[in-house]
């Protein structure tokens, strides 16, 4: 699988993700500098988490008009894969490819920390190999990361059973303690409804590696490979 890494100005984590593509899971990976307009073949465009035009006016704002998110929102509208992490999971909602929004954390500071997760489908290439009841250990780090919908977006997509992942503690329950940031319903990641954009605020490129004494992210990238290769 050819992978394409977007890089903003202000990104900070393309090297890690451009890392663990190439390096941990041995994919072909492309840098894909924010001005281009060719996506050079890719078949899984990635948006790297950062502070993408120093996250003025809001995280992912000003991102979402660089030019080459033309071409990445006509990829994602012909049924390509992207995946956005962190203010790369802002900037497909700023776009429209992903529904709602990611607003201020309720307690209005940056928080960097392992956090726990479950995924909540297995509908999607990303989720599908992960067993719904293993609690992952993945670190987030955002000020801007409380997953916001209205009530009748809120209601689609789960109804279409669109969220990817949840905020659990560390025994896999899903409770108001373990969310840290205020997302609604405890909602870390979603998708679009043709299941082909993945958006997640933890960072499982920074839980793909031994060296840093994690791997639960790793599983996020074997499932994408394992199904789209299958």
């Amino acid at each position: 699988m050819k992978f394409g890494v977007v890089i903003f100005p202000g990104s900070n984590c393309d090297e890690d993700m451009i890392y663990t593509l190439a390096s941990t899971m041995g994919q072909e990976v492309v840098r894909l500098w924010h001005k281009e307009n060719d996506l050079q073949g890719c078949d899984c465009i990635v948006l790297p988490g950062g502070f993408s035009y120093g996250d003025y006016l809001r995280s992912g704002a000003i991102a979402r008009f660089s030019p080459i998110m033309t071409e990445v929102i006509e990829h994602a509208n012909e049924g390509g894969y992207v995946f956005g992490v962190c203010n790369g999971f802002q900037v497909l909602c700023e776009s429209g490819l992903l529904p709602g929004a990611l607003l201020h954390n309720n307690n209005q500071q940056f928080i960097c920390k392992n956090i726990y997760l479950r995924s909540a489908t297995s509908k999607t290439l990303l989720t599908a190999t992960i067993d719904p009841l293993d609690v992952l250990k993945i670190p987030i780090a955002h000020g801007e990361g409380r997953y916001y919908a209205d009530q009748a977006t809120l209601d689609k997509i789960q109804e279409r059973d669109q969220v990817l992942f949840r905020y659990c503690d560390e025994s896999g329950e899903i409770n108001r303690e373990a969310n840290p940031n205020g997302s609604l319903e405890n909602i870390a990641g979603i998708c679009n409804e043709k299941r082909n954009v993945f958006g997640m605020m933890p960072h499982p490129e920074r839980a793909s590696d031994s060296a840093l004494g994690n791997l639960d992210g790793k599983k996020l990238f074997e499932s994408l490979l394992e199904l789209q290769t299958a």
